[in-house]
Protein backbone atom coordinates (compact mmCIF):
# COMPACT_ATOMS: atom_id res chain seq x y z
CA UNK A 1 0.00 0.00 0.00
CA UNK A 2 2.86 2.38 0.80
CA UNK A 3 4.39 1.78 -2.63
CA UNK A 4 1.04 2.34 -4.30
CA UNK A 5 0.52 5.55 -2.33
CA UNK A 6 3.98 6.83 -3.29
CA UNK A 7 3.31 6.03 -6.94
CA UNK A 8 -0.04 7.86 -6.85
CA UNK A 9 1.56 10.85 -5.13
CA UNK A 10 4.29 11.01 -7.78
CA UNK A 11 1.78 10.56 -10.60
CA UNK A 12 -0.33 13.47 -9.35
CA UNK A 13 2.25 15.59 -7.58
CA UNK A 14 4.88 15.86 -10.33
CA UNK A 15 2.53 17.28 -13.01
CA UNK A 16 1.00 19.68 -10.45
CA UNK A 17 4.47 20.85 -9.39
CA UNK A 18 5.49 21.44 -13.00
CA UNK A 19 2.27 23.30 -13.72
CA UNK A 20 2.76 25.50 -10.64
CA UNK A 21 6.38 26.18 -11.64
CA UNK A 22 5.34 27.23 -15.15
CA UNK A 23 2.57 29.48 -13.83
CA UNK A 24 4.92 31.19 -11.39
CA UNK A 25 8.03 31.42 -13.57
CA UNK A 26 6.55 33.61 -16.31
CA UNK A 27 5.36 36.36 -13.90
CA UNK A 28 8.82 36.25 -12.29
CA UNK A 29 10.45 36.85 -15.68
CA UNK A 30 8.12 39.78 -16.39
CA UNK A 31 9.13 41.51 -13.15
CA UNK A 32 12.30 42.63 -14.93
CA UNK A 33 11.19 43.46 -18.49
CA UNK A 34 14.64 44.52 -19.62
CA UNK A 35 16.20 41.18 -18.70
CA UNK A 36 13.26 38.86 -19.38
CA UNK A 37 14.93 37.47 -22.52
CA UNK A 38 18.01 36.58 -20.45
CA UNK A 39 16.13 35.14 -17.49
CA UNK A 40 13.58 33.05 -19.37
CA UNK A 41 16.03 30.43 -20.79
CA UNK A 42 17.50 29.85 -17.31
CA UNK A 43 14.04 29.61 -15.78
CA UNK A 44 13.11 26.88 -18.25
CA UNK A 45 16.45 25.13 -17.86
CA UNK A 46 16.35 25.11 -14.06
CA UNK A 47 14.19 21.93 -13.65
CA UNK A 48 16.47 19.96 -15.98
CA UNK A 49 19.61 21.28 -14.30
CA UNK A 50 18.14 20.45 -10.90
CA UNK A 51 17.43 16.87 -11.98
CA UNK A 52 20.94 16.50 -13.41
CA UNK A 53 22.41 17.83 -10.16
CA UNK A 54 20.34 15.49 -7.98
CA UNK A 55 20.56 12.30 -10.05
CA UNK A 56 23.98 12.67 -11.75
CA UNK A 57 26.28 15.22 -10.12
CA UNK A 58 25.49 14.41 -6.49
CA UNK A 59 25.85 10.60 -6.91
CA UNK A 60 29.24 11.10 -8.61
CA UNK A 61 30.50 13.34 -5.80
CA UNK A 62 29.09 10.98 -3.15
CA UNK A 63 30.75 7.98 -4.84
CA UNK A 64 34.11 9.76 -5.00
CA UNK A 65 33.81 10.64 -1.32
CA UNK A 66 32.84 7.06 -0.40
CA UNK A 67 35.84 5.72 -2.31
CA UNK A 68 38.11 7.49 0.21
CA UNK A 69 36.47 5.84 3.23
CA UNK A 70 36.57 2.42 4.86
CA UNK A 71 34.33 -0.53 4.04
CA UNK A 72 31.60 0.65 6.40
CA UNK A 73 31.98 4.29 5.35
CA UNK A 74 33.08 5.30 8.83
CA UNK A 75 36.73 6.32 8.67
CA UNK A 76 38.87 8.14 6.11
CA UNK A 77 41.42 5.83 4.43
CA UNK A 78 42.66 8.04 1.59
CA UNK A 79 43.68 6.28 -1.62
CA UNK A 80 44.09 2.81 -0.11
CA UNK A 81 40.89 1.57 -1.80
CA UNK A 82 42.33 2.59 -5.18
CA UNK A 83 45.54 0.77 -4.31
CA UNK A 84 43.52 -2.41 -3.76
CA UNK A 85 41.75 -1.93 -7.10
CA UNK A 86 45.09 -2.04 -8.91
CA UNK A 87 46.86 -4.66 -6.78
CA UNK A 88 44.35 -7.36 -5.82
CA UNK A 89 44.47 -10.32 -8.25
CA UNK A 90 40.67 -10.45 -8.68
CA UNK A 91 40.51 -6.78 -9.65
CA UNK A 92 43.49 -7.06 -11.99
CA UNK A 93 41.83 -10.03 -13.68
CA UNK A 94 38.64 -8.01 -14.12
CA UNK A 95 40.58 -5.11 -15.64
CA UNK A 96 42.33 -7.51 -18.03
CA UNK A 97 38.99 -9.01 -19.08
CA UNK A 98 37.56 -5.56 -19.69
CA UNK A 99 40.46 -4.88 -22.05
CA UNK A 100 39.58 -8.11 -23.89
CA UNK A 101 35.96 -7.00 -24.14
CA UNK A 102 37.02 -3.54 -25.27
CA UNK A 103 39.16 -4.91 -28.09
CA UNK A 104 37.26 -7.95 -29.37
CA UNK A 105 33.71 -6.78 -28.70
CA UNK A 106 34.19 -3.36 -30.30
CA UNK A 107 36.10 -4.67 -33.31
CA UNK A 108 33.83 -7.68 -33.83
CA UNK A 109 30.57 -5.74 -33.55
CA UNK A 110 31.85 -2.97 -35.81
CA UNK A 111 33.09 -5.37 -38.49
CA UNK A 112 29.98 -7.56 -38.51
CA UNK A 113 27.70 -4.52 -38.45
CA UNK A 114 29.54 -2.92 -41.36
CA UNK A 115 29.70 -6.18 -43.33
CA UNK A 116 25.97 -6.85 -42.96
CA UNK A 117 25.10 -3.22 -43.74
CA UNK A 118 27.14 -3.32 -46.97
CA UNK A 119 25.90 -6.73 -48.12
CA UNK A 120 22.24 -6.21 -47.23
CA UNK A 121 22.26 -2.94 -49.16
CA UNK A 122 22.73 -4.98 -52.35
CA UNK A 123 19.83 -7.46 -52.01
CA UNK A 124 16.08 -7.16 -52.48
CA UNK A 125 15.25 -8.70 -49.11
CA UNK A 126 17.27 -6.02 -47.25
CA UNK A 127 14.47 -5.23 -44.78
CA UNK A 128 14.06 -8.89 -43.77
CA UNK A 129 17.80 -9.34 -43.23
CA UNK A 130 18.07 -6.21 -41.11
CA UNK A 131 15.02 -7.15 -39.05
CA UNK A 132 16.49 -10.59 -38.38
CA UNK A 133 19.87 -9.17 -37.32
CA UNK A 134 18.28 -6.45 -35.19
CA UNK A 135 16.00 -8.83 -33.23
CA UNK A 136 18.60 -9.50 -30.46
CA UNK A 137 18.55 -5.79 -29.60
CA UNK A 138 14.92 -6.24 -28.52
CA UNK A 139 15.95 -8.91 -26.00
CA UNK A 140 17.12 -7.91 -22.53
CA UNK A 141 20.71 -8.74 -21.59
CA UNK A 142 19.48 -11.04 -18.84
CA UNK A 143 17.28 -12.99 -21.27
CA UNK A 144 20.13 -13.19 -23.79
CA UNK A 145 22.45 -14.51 -21.08
CA UNK A 146 19.97 -17.24 -20.13
CA UNK A 147 19.39 -18.18 -23.78
CA UNK A 148 23.10 -18.50 -24.52
CA UNK A 149 23.81 -20.31 -21.26
CA UNK A 150 21.53 -23.06 -22.52
CA UNK A 151 23.10 -22.89 -25.98
CA UNK A 152 26.58 -23.39 -24.49
CA UNK A 153 25.39 -26.28 -22.28
CA UNK A 154 27.99 -29.05 -22.09
CA UNK A 155 27.72 -32.82 -21.73
CA UNK A 156 30.69 -35.21 -21.74
CA UNK A 157 31.65 -36.77 -25.05
CA UNK A 158 29.45 -39.71 -25.93
CA UNK A 159 26.36 -38.29 -24.25
CA UNK A 160 23.51 -36.51 -26.03
CA UNK A 161 24.37 -32.82 -26.32
CA UNK A 162 21.48 -30.59 -25.26
CA UNK A 163 23.37 -27.35 -25.92
CA UNK A 164 22.93 -26.03 -29.45
CA UNK A 165 26.59 -25.15 -30.00
CA UNK A 166 27.93 -28.53 -28.85
CA UNK A 167 25.13 -30.36 -30.67
CA UNK A 168 26.19 -28.70 -33.93
CA UNK A 169 29.82 -29.55 -33.20
CA UNK A 170 28.83 -33.17 -32.53
CA UNK A 171 26.93 -33.38 -35.83
CA UNK A 172 29.93 -32.02 -37.70
CA UNK A 173 32.20 -34.59 -36.08
CA UNK A 174 33.83 -32.27 -33.56
CA UNK A 175 34.27 -32.69 -29.82
CA UNK A 176 31.95 -31.01 -27.30
CA UNK A 177 33.52 -28.25 -25.26
CA UNK A 178 32.70 -26.70 -21.90
CA UNK A 179 32.57 -23.20 -23.34
CA UNK A 180 31.78 -21.42 -20.06
CA UNK A 181 34.12 -23.53 -17.90
CA UNK A 182 37.16 -23.63 -20.18
CA UNK A 183 39.31 -20.65 -19.21
CA UNK A 184 40.93 -20.57 -22.64
CA UNK A 185 37.65 -19.72 -24.41
CA UNK A 186 35.03 -18.67 -21.83
CA UNK A 187 35.73 -14.95 -22.14
CA UNK A 188 35.53 -15.17 -25.92
CA UNK A 189 32.23 -17.06 -25.60
CA UNK A 190 30.79 -14.26 -23.45
CA UNK A 191 32.09 -11.62 -25.86
CA UNK A 192 30.42 -13.50 -28.74
CA UNK A 193 27.08 -13.11 -26.96
CA UNK A 194 27.67 -9.36 -26.67
CA UNK A 195 28.59 -9.13 -30.35
CA UNK A 196 25.44 -11.09 -31.26
CA UNK A 197 23.32 -8.58 -29.34
CA UNK A 198 24.93 -5.33 -30.52
CA UNK A 199 25.61 -6.11 -34.19
CA UNK A 200 22.08 -4.98 -35.05
CA UNK A 201 22.73 -1.55 -33.53
CA UNK A 202 25.95 -1.08 -35.50
CA UNK A 203 24.30 -2.34 -38.69
CA UNK A 204 21.38 0.11 -38.48
CA UNK A 205 23.56 3.19 -37.87
CA UNK A 206 26.14 2.26 -40.50
CA UNK A 207 23.46 1.34 -43.04
CA UNK A 208 21.92 4.81 -42.69
CA UNK A 209 25.36 6.35 -43.26
CA UNK A 210 25.94 4.18 -46.34
CA UNK A 211 22.66 5.29 -47.89
CA UNK A 212 23.72 8.92 -47.43
CA UNK A 213 26.78 8.44 -49.66
CA UNK A 214 26.18 10.07 -53.03
CA UNK A 215 25.26 7.53 -55.71
CA UNK A 216 26.66 9.85 -58.40
CA UNK A 217 30.15 9.64 -56.89
CA UNK A 218 30.00 5.85 -56.77
CA UNK A 219 28.77 5.59 -60.36
CA UNK A 220 31.48 7.98 -61.54
CA UNK A 221 34.11 5.80 -59.86
CA UNK A 222 32.71 2.68 -61.53
CA UNK A 223 32.77 4.39 -64.91
CA UNK A 224 36.43 5.26 -64.31
CA UNK A 225 37.17 1.56 -63.87
CA UNK A 226 37.46 1.38 -60.08
CA UNK A 227 36.78 -2.03 -58.53
CA UNK A 228 34.19 -2.49 -55.79
CA UNK A 229 36.96 -2.95 -53.23
CA UNK A 230 38.61 0.32 -54.32
CA UNK A 231 35.28 2.13 -54.19
CA UNK A 232 34.61 0.87 -50.67
CA UNK A 233 38.01 1.62 -49.16
CA UNK A 234 38.75 4.87 -51.02
CA UNK A 235 35.30 6.45 -51.29
CA UNK A 236 32.62 4.81 -49.15
CA UNK A 237 34.65 4.22 -46.00
CA UNK A 238 36.11 7.77 -45.84
CA UNK A 239 32.61 9.18 -46.35
CA UNK A 240 31.21 7.27 -43.37
CA UNK A 241 34.33 7.57 -41.18
CA UNK A 242 32.56 9.93 -38.76
CA UNK A 243 29.73 7.45 -38.28
CA UNK A 244 32.19 4.59 -37.77
CA UNK A 245 33.90 6.59 -35.02
CA UNK A 246 30.53 7.33 -33.42
CA UNK A 247 29.52 3.67 -33.43
CA UNK A 248 32.93 2.58 -32.12
CA UNK A 249 32.92 5.05 -29.23
CA UNK A 250 29.32 4.17 -28.34
CA UNK A 251 30.24 0.48 -28.25
CA UNK A 252 33.30 1.24 -26.11
CA UNK A 253 31.22 3.15 -23.57
CA UNK A 254 28.73 0.30 -23.33
CA UNK A 255 31.32 -2.46 -23.15
CA UNK A 256 33.17 -0.77 -20.30
CA UNK A 257 29.94 -1.07 -18.29
CA UNK A 258 29.20 -4.67 -19.31
CA UNK A 259 27.61 -6.54 -16.41
CA UNK A 260 24.39 -8.45 -17.19
CA UNK A 261 25.81 -11.05 -19.57
CA UNK A 262 28.71 -11.91 -17.26
CA UNK A 263 26.56 -11.94 -14.12
CA UNK A 264 23.91 -14.23 -15.61
CA UNK A 265 26.16 -16.65 -17.46
CA UNK A 266 29.14 -17.11 -15.11
CA UNK A 267 28.81 -14.57 -12.27
CA UNK A 268 32.43 -13.70 -13.00
CA UNK A 269 33.70 -17.16 -12.01
CA UNK A 270 36.45 -19.11 -13.78
CA UNK A 271 38.35 -15.99 -14.81
CA UNK A 272 35.48 -14.12 -16.49
CA UNK A 273 34.99 -11.24 -14.03
CA UNK A 274 34.71 -7.65 -15.29
CA UNK A 275 34.88 -4.28 -13.56
CA UNK A 276 31.15 -3.76 -13.14
CA UNK A 277 30.67 -7.25 -11.71
CA UNK A 278 33.55 -6.71 -9.28
CA UNK A 279 31.87 -3.51 -8.13
CA UNK A 280 28.61 -5.42 -7.55
CA UNK A 281 30.35 -8.17 -5.59
CA UNK A 282 32.28 -5.75 -3.38
CA UNK A 283 29.13 -3.78 -2.60
CA UNK A 284 26.49 -6.49 -2.15
CA UNK A 285 28.45 -9.70 -1.47
CA UNK A 286 31.34 -8.40 0.64
CA UNK A 287 29.61 -5.20 1.86
CA UNK A 288 32.71 -3.09 1.16
CA UNK A 289 31.31 0.26 0.03
CA UNK A 290 34.76 1.85 -0.05
CA UNK A 291 36.32 -0.50 -2.59
CA UNK A 292 33.08 -0.72 -4.57
CA UNK A 293 33.02 3.08 -4.85
CA UNK A 294 36.69 3.10 -5.90
CA UNK A 295 35.95 0.57 -8.66
CA UNK A 296 32.99 2.68 -9.78
CA UNK A 297 35.22 5.77 -9.86
CA UNK A 298 37.83 3.95 -11.96
CA UNK A 299 35.08 2.89 -14.34
CA UNK A 300 33.93 6.51 -14.63
CA UNK A 301 37.47 7.70 -15.35
CA UNK A 302 37.81 5.05 -18.09
CA UNK A 303 34.60 6.22 -19.76
CA UNK A 304 35.35 9.98 -19.66
CA UNK A 305 38.05 9.98 -22.44
CA UNK A 306 35.70 8.15 -24.80
CA UNK A 307 32.95 10.67 -24.05
CA UNK A 308 35.36 13.54 -24.73
CA UNK A 309 36.18 12.06 -28.15
CA UNK A 310 32.47 11.91 -28.97
CA UNK A 311 31.84 15.49 -27.79
CA UNK A 312 34.74 16.85 -29.84
CA UNK A 313 33.51 14.99 -32.90
CA UNK A 314 30.03 16.48 -32.48
CA UNK A 315 31.53 19.97 -32.18
CA UNK A 316 33.63 19.55 -35.29
CA UNK A 317 30.66 18.17 -37.22
CA UNK A 318 28.47 21.06 -36.04
CA UNK A 319 31.15 23.57 -37.06
CA UNK A 320 31.44 22.01 -40.54
CA UNK A 321 27.66 21.90 -41.00
CA UNK A 322 27.33 25.45 -39.76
Amino acid sequence: METLGAFAAALIGVPLALYAYIRLSEPMARLRPGKASLLRPWIWLFPSLALVAVFLVYPVIDTLAASLRSADGGSYVGLSNYGRVFTEPDNLGALKNNLLWLAFFTLGTLLFGLLIAVLSDRVRYEAAVKALVFIPMAISFVAAGIIWKFMFEFRPAGEAQVGTVNAIADILGGQPRAWLADKSVNNLALIAVGVWMWTGFAMVILSAALKAVSVDILEAARMDGASEAQIFFRITLPCIAGTVVFVATTLMINVLKVFDIVYVMTNGNLGTDVIANRMYKEMFNFHDSGEASAIASVLLVCIIPVMIVNIRRYRRQGHVNG
